[in-house]
């Protein structure tokens, strides 16, 4: 299962390092990366695969978002499958 997380904040060292941190711990696989820095905005979409995931989805949403809070950004993390479904309609 395929996951995109989402994340938006003021730029700082360090962020992109600590949520593929989160993630390596946890054996998910980061297959797509893009980012920028908008206006001293940070903001940085991954594609993520969760199949081999150690933790069940909704744990590692609490770690990333701890993880965000903890760089001061906002992380979101969404199944693939949410974002197929709602352009099917």
């Amino acid at each position: 299962m395929k996951a995109v997380i989402t994340v938006v904040g003021q730029d700082t060292v360090g962020i992109l390092a600590r949520v593929a941190s989160v993630c390596a711990d946890h054996s998910v696989n980061v297959e797509e990366v893009t980012q920028s820095i908008l206006g001293g905005t940070f903001a940085m979409i991954m594609v993520v695969d969760v199949s081999k995931c150690t933790v069940a989805f909704d744990e590692l949403q609490r770690l990333l978002t701890a993880a965000g809070t903890e760089k001061g950004v906002e992380v979101k993390m969404t199944r693939q499958e949410l974002y197929d479904a709602m352009h099917r309609i």
